[in-house]
């Protein structure tokens, strides 16, 4: 069951990261090439991201959720109170609670900030 459960979270991290990055601009000039891009809803900024890895759900996570002029958003960023570093989590099962049907991953945004996608 466990092998299942990773298979899965590796899944939607892939999932989640391909989304993001086929809702990214072809034209960026950030040098970051074309990976995930979060919108930081506090901010009113963009941020691009790598996937570092699943995390145990152990500690405090930032929800990070689909929609966003990017495909993903989250409420804080870097210099917010509230921004966690990049340690995310999606709420798989749609409960709205944290646990054992949710997905835990390191995926830190990488500034500074911009305006456009």
């Amino acid at each position: 069951m466990k092998t299942i459960k990773r298979l899965g979270v590796i899944v939607l991290i892939s999932a989640v990261s391909l989304f993001a990055v086929g809702a990214s601009a072809d034209g960026r000039t950030t040098g970051r090439s074309t990976g995930p891009v979060v919108f930081v809803e506090s901010q009113g900024l963009f941020f691009d991201t790598i996937v570092l890895g699943e995390l145990p759900p152990i500690g405090e996570f930032q929800l990070l959720k689909p929609g966003g002029p990017s495909g993903l958003a989250t409420e804080f960023g870097p210099g917010d109170v509230g921004y966690l570093g990049g340690r995310w989590w999606v709420d798989a099962n749609g409960n709205d609670v944290m646990d054992d049907g949710d997905v835990y991953f390191l995926c830190p945004l990488l500034g500074p900030g911009r305006g456009s996608m």
